[in-house]
This record gives structure tokens, sequence and C-alpha cells, in this order.
């Protein structure tokens, strides 16, 4: 007979739970949730020690100086371009033999920049000289014939009513006298012919010389010596079309391309703000001269033309410029104290205010505000330019409060 295990539990009243047992039950239950309390008290108060204490992260920008490009109207990009510009090439073709130009000499109208080989025209103008001194030589003998022949006609005149000589002598010296006058005109414009030829040849030794055609600054050196050059490119690559390229510094100006549809804001006359890519800070004076009355059909522009208040040494031909174009009537001068970003600007339109970022803490700073300048706003008082100022970060920003900027 197999032996069976009697079960723990005799009857029902062995499950009851007796109340030292039901007293000390509760007692731990209600440890574990004053524990639980605790820890949770301790969690909140440890975060909010922690968030007191990091400082709150803000994007700031700086208050810059004003300029009279904030009230641009318009803003448009080209290029400094000379009115006056010359590649200066020789009028005959020939070798270079002496060349007096290099890049940033300043040369005068007519100065010497090259000269080219002139043996050719040389020759021509000796061979002249020779040809003007024969054709002078004849002319006294054939005059001296002609007064000759004068004479002999007027005996003859005068020996015909006597019976000494015919009417027909009479005229066969007529006809010697004419034939004398004719060779002597003749002799005389050989001499005009080879006088033009003299002034042809003195003409071609001079076309051999190279000359600057106006004052100005050579700003390339195209040729050097032993080099042919042609005023027509016949040679291929082998021979230069040009000497030397001069710019009359005198004569730079802007050249921008204003979009079609802007172009009703443009005027001549209009004052203007150009600002060079190479000198970023530097803002010049300047005003619409003209505007191209014609339109590029690919690009949709319009060419403008403005002319500088002052020239300075730092323009130079070709530079990247931009301008600013201001409201008509409008003065270059006028131009803000300081320029800040409109996001900056809190409290009310009465009492606006900013919070100034300056060694890990703000500074709230009250603020006296000029006019509206696109995304900017003029600062009359209350700020200076270089000023850090606070353009995001939390809604509940306080003065003196840690802060750091985000990376």
């Amino acid at each position: 007979m197999t032996n069976v295990e009697k079960p723990r539990y005799a009857s029902l009243s062995d499950l009851r739970i007796s109340d030292e047992q039901r007293k000390d039950g509760g007692r731990g239950r209600r440890k574990w949730w004053i524990v639980a309390a605790v820890c949770a008290a301790v969690v909140i108060i440890v975060a909010a020690v922690a968030s007191f204490g990091r400082p709150a992260e803000v994007q700031v920008a700086q208050v810059r100086p004003g300029s009279a490009a904030d009230r641009a109207i318009l803003n448009a990009s080209g290029y400094v371009t000379p009115r006056r510009r010359a590649t200066v090439a020789a009028k005959v073709t020939g070798r270079v033999e002496v060349m007096l130009v290099e890049e940033g000499i300043h040369v005068e109208a007519g100065q010497v920049l090259a000269r080219v080989d002139d043996s050719d025209a040389r020759a021509q103008f000796a061979a002249a000289v020779a040809d003007r001194k024969v054709a002078e030589a004849a002319v006294p003998d054939l005059k001296a014939s002609l007064d000759q022949a004068k004479r002999d006609l007027e005996r003859y005149r005068s020996l015909v009513a006597k019976g000494f000589v015919t009417a027909q002598d009479v005229d066969h010296q007529a006809t010697l006298v004419a034939n004398y006058e004719a060779r002597l005109q003749q002799a005389r414009d050989s001499v005009h012919a080879a006088v033009a030829r003299i002034g042809e040849a003195r003409q071609n030794m001079e076309n051999c010389i190279v000359r600057a055609p106006f004052s100005g600054v050579a700003v390339s050196k195209d040729a050097q010596v032993g080099e042919m050059v042609s005023p027509i490119s016949a040679g291929g690559g082998y021979t230069r079309t040009g000497i030397a390229t001069i710019v009359d510094m005198k004569s730079l100006e802007i050249e921008v391309d204003v979009n079609e549809a802007f172009i009703a804001r443009i005027k001549p006359g209009q004052k203007a703000v150009a600002t060079l890519d190479a000198y970023p800070d530097w803002e010049i004076p300047c005003a619409v001269r003209t505007i191209i009355p014609t339109a590029d059909r690919q690009k949709a522009t319009v060419k403008v033309r403005l002319s500088f208040e002052k020239l300075d040494p730092r323009i130079l031909p070709d530079m990247g410029i931009k301008v600013a174009f201001l409201e008509e009537g409008d003065d270059v001068a006028r131009k803000a104290a300081a320029v800040m970003p409109a996001d900056a600007v809190r409290g009310t339109e009465s009492a606006p205010f900013c919070f100034v970022y300056s060694e890990g803490r703000l500074v709230k700073r009250p603020l006296r505000l000029g006019e509206k300048l696109g995304s900017n706003v003029e600062v009359i008082s209350g700020l200076k330019a270089g000023d850090s100022v606070v353009v995001e970060g939390p809604r509940d920003l306080k003065n003196g409060a840690r802060a750091r900027v985000k990376s």
C-alpha cells in the first residue's frame, strides 16, 4: 500500500491569520510607503537644486555700429569698372625692340611705351629724301630754259613785223615756251610728291613708336622685347595684338545689375553706399550716374552705373562691390549710433529692454529705440557697439542669472 503524504493544513481553521500576524504586516507596508515617499522627495529636491544651479542656455548676437546701408531700399552687387580703359597696340606689324612699360607704373598722355623695329620705315624715308633732292635739282635748269625761251619768243614777235622771221617761227618758239612751262610744273609736282613721301615715311617711323593715349596706370604688360606685334591678329598665336593695357584711375565707377522688377526704385542722382568686398567695414558714398536704357533678356536685369563721390587709391578696377541704394532724398551721412537684432528686444513698446550677456551673467538693460531697420532696430541709448545681447533663450530670464551661450 502506497504511503500518502498528509496535507500541510488539516482544516480551514489552520489558514486563518492571527491578530499578531495581521498587526505586523500592516506596519511593514507602511514602512515601505514612507521610504518611497522620502526617496521621491529627495529626488525632487536634488532636481530642483540642480535646476537652480544650472546656467540657462541662450543665443547671443553682437550690437554693431549703425551705417547708412541699414536704410537701404534696394541692394545690388557688381564690380568697379573704368570708363576709360585701353589696350594699346602698335599701328604697324613689327618686332618689339624696346619695352618701356611695366605693370603698376603711372604714365602720362603721349608717353612712349614701346618701340617697334622701324628699319623699313627708315629706308623708305631715306629714299623719299633722295627723290626730293633729284626733283628739286631739275627745277632750276628747267626754269632757266623757260626764261630763255620766253626772251626768244619776245624777239621773234618783234622781228616778225620786219620780215626777218616768219609767223611759223613765232609759233614754234611759243610752243617751246609752253613745253618748258609744263616740264617745270612737272618738276615742281615731283618735288611735292617727294615731300609727301617723306611725310609718309616719317609717319611710318612714328607708327613704330607706341605712346599712351591718355594719363593712367599700366595694369598689364602684354608683350616682350623680341615678340611680333600687330594691330590685327594675323599671325595666330605667335603675334601679339597689344603692348599694354592702360586704365584711367580717375574714371573709376561702379557697374551693377539691378533686377528689372525693381529698376523703378532707381533714379539718376540717387544717393547710395558702396562696400568693397576687400574692405567690408569701409562705406563709400556714391551716386547713380546713369541707367543704361536696355535690359538683359537672359538675366532680366538692367545695368546701373554709379560715380564715387571721392576716389581713393584702395579702389582698384574689377574689384567686387556691393551697393545699397538709399531712399530718394536721404542723406548718406545720417546713420544710427548702434543697431541690434529686433529679436533681442523684450518688454513692452513703452518700456523695452534686453538682456546683455557678460562674463557668464545676464544684465538687464532698458532701451531707447529708434526706427525699425528691416530685421534690426536702431538703438538710441542703452547699448553700445560690441555688446552681446540675447536673441533666443528661456522666457523666464532674470537680471543677474547665470547663462551660457549655445554652441
